[in-house]
C-alpha cells in the first residue's frame, strides 16, 4: 500500500472527485470545512486516509502530502478570518483525528470497520455513505477493503 491503489486512483480521477480541491489544498492558504453544514473531506495520505469534518482546518502545511481527496456531503470550504478562528480550526482538526484514532484502537478489524461505517451512517445519509469507496474507509481504520465490503448493508445494486 505504498501508493494509492490503481482502482482508487481511477475513482479519484472520475467526474465528481474534484482535482481542483487537491491543488487548492497543496498551494492555497489555510482553509476550514464550513461548520454550518454536514460536509467534510476524506484526505488520502501515503499510507492512510483521514476525515476532516465540519470546522476542521485543511490545506496549508497540514495537507501538502495529500495524494487525493473525496468531498463528502455538500462540501463548503471557507477561509478563517481571524487568528482565533484558525486556532479553533486546528483544534477541531485534531478532534476529528482523535475520533478516528479511538476507532483504530480496537484490535478487532471487523469491529473497526463496523464502527467507521456506523459513524458515517449516523452523520451522513445512507446514500452519501454508499457512494464512498470501500478503500477510503479501509485506509481510515487500517483494515482491508474487503472487510468494509463485507460489512456494508446490502443494496439493490449488488
Amino acid at each position: 500500500m505504498k501508493e494509492l491503489s490503481r482502482k482508487l486512483q481511477q475513482e479519484l480521477s472520475e467526474p465528481g472527485y474534484d482535482k481542483g480541491i487537491l491543488s487548492q489544498l497543496h498551494s492555497g492558504p489555510l482553509l476550514m470545512i464550513n461548520s454550518r453544514k454536514r460536509n467534510g473531506l476524506i484526505l488520502f495520505k501515503r499510507f492512510y486516509a483521514e476525515f476532516a469534518g465540519p470546522g476542521a482546518a485543511v490545506g496549508s502545511f497540514f495537507d501538502r502530502d495529500c495524494q487525493g481527496v473525496i468531498p463528502v456531503g455538500d462540501l463548503s470550504l471557507i477561509e478563517p478570518e481571524t487568528e482565533e478562528e484558525r486556532q479553533k480550526a486546528y483544534l477541531i482538526r485534531r478532534q476529528w483525528i482523535r475520533l478516528t484514532q479511538q476507532l483504530t484502537d480496537n484490535p478487532n478489524p471487523a469491529q473497526r470497520a463496523q464502527m467507521i461505517l456506523t459513524q458515517f451512517e449516523n452523520y451522513f445519509d445512507a446514500e452519501t455513505v454508499a457512494k464512498l469507496p470501500d478503500e477510503a474507509f479501509a485506509l481510515m481504520v487500517g483494515v482491508l477493503p474487503q472487510t468494509i465490503r463485507l460489512l456494508r448493508p446490502e443494496t439493490d445494486e449488488d
